[in-house]
């Protein structure tokens, strides 16, 4: 079974900030696959099912960004998920906006979603799409991340995250090798 995982904040006034990049990805990758998050369980929104013969949960923590983990321990641990189906989906300041990059594992970036997975699953080998934000341009990282996309960038952002769901749909139909040479591309 695979588990495909976007982090992001709940709620209207979260809706289309920096921070919810995957949360967006996985909006993007469900319409294309023409189904709903209609599920809850452990503090978390999401669809279970048969996606090209393989067994898929596609979830949206809603434990807030940071405490992540605390939801996505709980599915791997409920549904017996091996850590290389594990793919997670959350936004890079060090990425530029409109790029995305793929890793089998490595730290958490300093982004503390993804560091609470790691911290509750014991592990850095933990596949993730980092969707660009671009550079803090604020004072506060907070206040970056939690800052509404500019208009500007909404074209960028919008082939960012369909890229990714592209590459979710790909992790589902082949593996991490096929998505890591098809979808890192130098900038």
């Amino acid at each position: 079974m695979k588990l495909i995982v976007g982090l992001g904040n709940p709620g209207k006034e979260y809706e289309l900030t920096r921070h919810n990049m995957g949360f967006i990805t996985i909006d993007k990758l469900c319409d294309k696959l023409n189904i709903e998050l209609n599920k809850n369980k452990f503090n978390g929104n999401y669809y279970q099912g048969l996606i090209n013969n393989e067994k898929v949960i596609i979830l949206k923590p809603h434990t807030y960004m940071n405490l992540s983990g605390e939801c996505v321990v709980q599915f791997v641990n409920y549904f017996n998920i091996n850590m290389e189906d594990i793919l997670i989906i959350f936004d890079d300041m060090d990425i530029n906006v409109g790029k995305i990059r793929i890793r089998k594992k490595g730290s958490s970036g300093h982004q503390k979603g993804m560091q609470n997975i790691i911290d509750h699953l014991k592990t850095q080998d933990i596949a993730r799409i980092r969707v660009g934000i671009g550079k803090n341009t604020m004072n506060d990282v907070k206040d970056y991340v939690l800052s509404k996309i500019k208009q500007e960038e909404l074209e960028l952002i919008n082939e960012s995250t369909n890229n990714a769901s592209n590459a979710c749909i790909d992790f589902i139909k082949h593996d991490l090798d096929y998505i890591l040479n098809n979808y890192n591309k130098k900038d």
